[in-house]
């Protein structure tokens, strides 16, 4: 199922929130690093919940994670470990909250290497679902098959995001990112 049509199933809040993210958010494609690093570890954490949940957080989780600057999060000691971990406004998990600085760490790494997070991404592409699962399970921490396929639709990597009746698909297609020739469609 398409974020289409699951929001088409929402109403009253949850759709105003859910809409916000679909419309301007969901499928496009990321060009910041620290952007990057957000939704990876948005997606990381809503292992297990609602989506609604962490779109509800995700301001606390913005401040929280140093407005998801990546060596800051890469820096984090155990003073930072254990105030994330008292901070009732994001998810207080800790082997999510050790993933996001460990991913945190291995995106610096990347980063040398590639010049940057999205570089290395776009050096990836294309692959198959099955093949970025596998990478990123030598690579990052805390990232199954969801994870990886959410992130990945997330950032219009991966296909299934909008369906081809959704303007939103549209808009998408004409954002022309880098890699769009190599991936045959966003739906």
């Amino acid at each position: 199922m398409s974020y289409c049509d699951l929001l088409d199933n929402l109403d009253g809040e949850k759709r105003e929130l859910h809409k916000t993210y679909h419309d301007e958010h969901y499928g496009f494609p990321i060009h910041e690093d620290d952007e990057l690093f957000c939704r990876l570890v948005l997606e990381i954490n809503q292992a297990g919940l609602s989506w609604t949940t962490i779109l509800k957080k995700q301001v606390n989780f913005r401040k929280a994670y140093s407005e998801f600057n990546i060596k800051k999060v890469a820096a984090y000691k155990e003073t930072d470990h254990n105030r994330l971990m008292s901070d009732a406004g994001i998810i207080r998990n800790r082997l999510k909250i050790n993933a996001a600085i460990e991913n945190a760490k291995v995106i610096l790494q990347l980063q040398k290497e590639f010049g940057s997070f999205g570089e290395w991404l776009n050096q990836q592409h294309p692959k198959t679902k099955e093949e970025w699962v596998k990478l990123f399970k030598t690579t990052f921490r805390f990232t199954g098959g969801e994870i990886v396929n959410e992130f990945l639709m997330s950032i219009g990597f991966l296909q299934g995001a909008h369906h081809k009746k959704c303007p939103i698909y549209h808009k998408i297609i004409k954002a022309k990112p880098k890699w769009a020739g190599r991936n045959k469609g966003l739906g």
